[in-house]
């Protein structure tokens, strides 16, 4: 029979046959990680996240340092580009009668519990390090040559010379010229 691997398993941590104190964990991820979550608005990616994992008599802490460069679409252009991130997220886990993680800085694992795994932390620590709209440095300093950003350019509204009522500019005058 074969056995279905867990392509996760790698961000399992066995807490209970760790000695207390601290304990760092390095992972290296890729675009294959977050084809693992069925996320395919990254392209590559080359993400170091290290761990810092403090077991305690009654509870964990994990602190999470992200860094690293995705390459992503830009939302103007299409066009493809690394984006440089760099994110932290830190959790405390206690143990109680059920599991409970609705507190973003608090998760409660059962009692019975021994292993912790932190892929989905870790994803959405990255996913959240991307800014919302992704925008292509070379089409915020002009230099980006694409039919995309050109065809945009060409459809924007061309600016009118505004045509002001003769009326509204008497008006003006009186103020303007108005002494206080």
């Amino acid at each position: 029979m074969n056995e279905v691997r867990d392509p996760l398993k790698e961000f399992d941590i066995s807490f209970s046959g760790l000695k207390p104190g601290k304990h760092q964990f390095i992972y290296k991820i890729d675009k294959q990680f977050f084809d693992l979550f069925k996320y395919d608005e990254i392209l590559e990616g080359e993400i170091e996240v290290i761990l810092d994992f403090v077991k305690k008599s009654n509870l964990l802490e994990l602190y999470f340092k992200t860094k690293g460069k995705l390459n992503v679409a830009c939302d103007v252009s299409n066009e493809p580009y690394d984006e440089k991130i760099e994110n932290n997220f830190e959790i405390v886990v206690k143990f109680g009668p059920e599991f409970n993680d609705d507190d973003e800085d608090l998760l409660i694992l059962p009692f019975d519990e021994y292993k912790l795994n932190v892929a989905q932390y870790i994803f959405e620590l990255i996913v959240l390090a991307l800014p919302k709209k992704r925008v292509h440095p070379g089409v915020l300093d002009g230099t980006l040559k694409s039919e995309v950003v050109d065809k945009l350019k060409e459809l924007q509204p061309k600016k009118q010379k505004e045509e002001i009522d003769p009326r509204w500019a008497e008006l003006k005058k009186l103020i303007t010229n108005k002494k206080t």
